[in-house]
């Protein structure tokens, strides 16, 4: 079981690469700010439609991840810096990865 935050969320940690997803599709990655990764950004992800899905708060680090459904996913990031997004598209299981770039 992993260890809460507090808020209910688990504690983020980075997704290797290799890592084996049990047939889940898990979307993964790194909020980086000019100075590098970007640690306590809020995280969200946002279906196709801009519908929320879930949010979580990137570790000190700046790592987060999500399970998913396939399809086509947004991905923003929050902070006191600035935010910004990105977008995957999970086409089936297995790791998919996306960095976060913020900027003011």
């Amino acid at each position: 079981m992993a260890v809460s935050d507090g808020c209910g969320a688990p504690v983020q940690t980075a997704t290797p690469s290799d890592v084996d997803t049990q047939g889940q599709v898990v979307v993964a990655g790194k909020v980086t700010g000019a100075d590098g990764p970007l640690g306590g950004a809020y995280v969200r992800l946002l279906n196709a439609q801009g519908d929320f899905a879930g949010e979580v708060q990137a570790s000190a680090e700046g790592d987060f991840r999500f399970y998913a459904a396939p399809g086509a996913w947004t991905v923003r990031a929050l902070h006191r810096s600035g935010n910004g997004e990105a977008s995957v598209t999970a086409e089936g299981p297995g790791l998919h990865q996306v960095a976060v770039a913020v900027s003011a």
